[in-house]
């Protein structure tokens, strides 16, 4: 089977760099020139979250999805740097070209990859290939809305159409599946202060898992998973995740019934 990469980002204000462009005194703390950021950014549009590119990524996780089986990990360690995240991720496209599979990704996660790669002046060749080198992309590649290797689920379900895009945690819990535990997007910069990046990565992977159960029942609809292996896959999924360490799996499991 091509192998089926389902990612996630977490990201919290790139302080440093709201540093470089608004000229802040070095007095001031890391929260103050978040929150004046943010600040700006709801005076001009009402919401305080910020333009892309001002995001720095704090924990990337992925569900890798191939022959061998199931797993699922952030990238990484807690120590490494944020170069190190973006690098890692592109190395796996370099070297597996899985299905790359995300909910609002094209939105939010692909173009704060872009950035920050960028930044970081991070490799990513494969990724990055549209048919110069390899014809068979110039027909599917990573980059374009309406091609398959990379598939953004909550674009597609809504038709390309903003007006109908959904929440994951939403949809999710919909389908029966537990959906978000207790953690949600808007605390991350605030548990980022605290030092809990290890609860950050935690709440990325389950999230990831989620989008991939979300991507098993698309794949039901479409008609590529009969019902029997459908119910396969969730069986291992539930029998991968009971053999993870890490309480944020037991907290998991107990949301997600047996059917």
């Amino acid at each position: 089977m091509t192998p089926i990469l389902v990612f996630d980002i977490e990201t919290i204000p790139d302080v440093a760099g709201l540093r470089v462009l608004n000229g802040v005194a070095p007095e001031t703390s890391d929260a103050d020139v978040a929150e004046m950021a943010f600040a700006a950014r709801r005076a001009k549009n009402g919401s305080d979250f910020l333009a892309h590119h001002l995001h720095r990524i704090a924990a990337i996780s992925c569900v890798f999805r191939d022959d061998d089986g199931f797993r699922v990990r952030s990238l990484g360690t807690p120590d490494d740097g944020e170069a190190r995240l973006v690098q890692d991720f592109f190395r796996v496209v370099d070297k597996y070209t899985p299905q790359l599979v995300s909910w609002n990704g094209g939105g939010f996660d692909l173009p704060v990859l872009h950035y920050r790669a960028l930044i970081h002046g991070v490799t990513a060749s494969r990724y990055w290939e549209s048919g110069n080198d390899d014809r068979e992309f110039k027909w599917n590649n990573y980059l374009s809305r309406y091609h398959s290797r990379h598939l953004d689920l909550m674009d597609v379900l809504a038709l390309h159409t903003g007006r109908a895009n959904a929440p994951l945690d939403d949809l999710a819990k919909l389908c029966g599946f537990p959906g978000k535990q207790g953690v949600d997007g808007s605390q991350v910069w605030s548990y980022y202060q605290q030092g809990r990046l290890g609860d950050i990565r935690d709440y990325c992977e389950t999230d990831v898992v989620n989008t991939y159960l979300m991507h098993c029942r698309f794949r039901l609809m479409r008609g590529e998973l009969t019902p029997a292996a459908y119910a396969q896959e969730m069986s291992l999924v539930r029998e991968s995740l009971a053999k993870l360490d890490g309480g944020h799996w037991k907290i998991y499991l107990d949301a997600w019934p047996q059917p």
